[in-house]
């Protein structure tokens, strides 16, 4: 291992959860080892703020996400948005008006500091229950909240020709970017990351990006990686994140990323006891 980061960014669906969405003991026991020693961890995600409540008791309340593709820090302890980086009224609404004129059956969610705003024929993650607090109208009636991330999905084209008209329809207006969702375009603000919200993170407490180890599976992962000191691929990364990463651990399902903190700790103390597995 080389010298220990300060900071540990981990992306969270397909990397550090496994595949049916649950933290393993294994990896909730890790983690707070790595903080006890001394180095911090941010979960740095597409999950919008309301989908990272569920997660809270698992991490013992561990205290920041980057959420929304960088559109929202949260305090998951206090459920609560810290801040939030969204979208112009005016630009969203343009870009809204141009998909549905390109692609007509086209449906639209927005995450909000507040929750969910989405339309009637929008297509829900049936591993997530609608919020009682959601309000369900046209995108186009939406109040002067800021949005965070815009999400949109056609009921007819295919996931990778969707993907590829809502890219040309937005151009350089807003950042789009896609996390495995099948065929879902997450549309943030142009300039809005998870790699520049999390150098905004750690800029703040005077780390830099060679301090970084970043763990990410999906394309939206890949600014991120790039970025830090040591970027880090799941095996079962998508391809596009390990042509870019320094080094590949095992997938999720393995859980790689507590299997690589574990030899991390292990070099800071090598009389530490690691045996953290159940």
């Amino acid at each position: 291992m080389d010298d220990a980061p300060r900071l540990i960014a981990t992306d969270l669906d397909g990397t550090l959860l496994r595949s049916d969405g649950t933290l393993s003991p294994r990896t909730g026991a890790v983690l707070a080892a790595t903080e006890e020693a001394g180095i911090e961890v941010v979960f740095v995600t597409a999950r919008p703020p309301r989908w990272l409540d569920e997660l809270a008791a698992a991490v013992g309340g561990h205290g920041v996400a980057i959420c929304g593709n960088g559109a929202f820090v949260y305090d998951v302890a206090a459920r609560r948005v810290m801040s939030s980086n969204g979208f112009e009224h005016a630009v969203l609404q343009a870009i809204v008006a141009d998909l549905r004129r390109a692609v007509p059956d086209v449906t639209f969610a927005a995450e909000r500091g507040s929750g969910l705003w989405f339309e009637a024929l929008f297509p829900h993650d049936p591993g997530h229950d609608v919020p009682h607090d959601a309000i369900q109208a046209p995108i186009d009636r939406l109040d002067d909240e800021a949005v965070g991330k815009l999400l949109a999905k056609s009921a007819t084209l295919q996931d990778e020709d969707f993907l590829r008209k809502a890219s040309d329809v937005v151009g350089d207006r807003a950042q789009v970017t896609y996390s495995g969702a099948g065929g879902l375009a997450e549309i943030n603000a142009a300039g809005v990351t998870k790699a520049v919200a999390l150098e905004q993170w750690s800029a703040g407490r005077g780390i830099g990006g060679d301090d970084v180890w970043a763990f990410g599976d999906m394309p939206n992962d890949v600014p991120m990686i790039r970025w830090a000191g040591v970027g880090w691929a799941v095996a079962n990364a998508h391809e596009e994140v390990r042509a870019v990463a320094d080094r590949i651990c095992p997938s999720n399902d393995d859980d790689g990323v507590a299997l690589t903190l574990e030899r991390l700790l292990g070099q800071l103390d090598p009389t530490a006891s690691l045996d953290l597995q159940s």
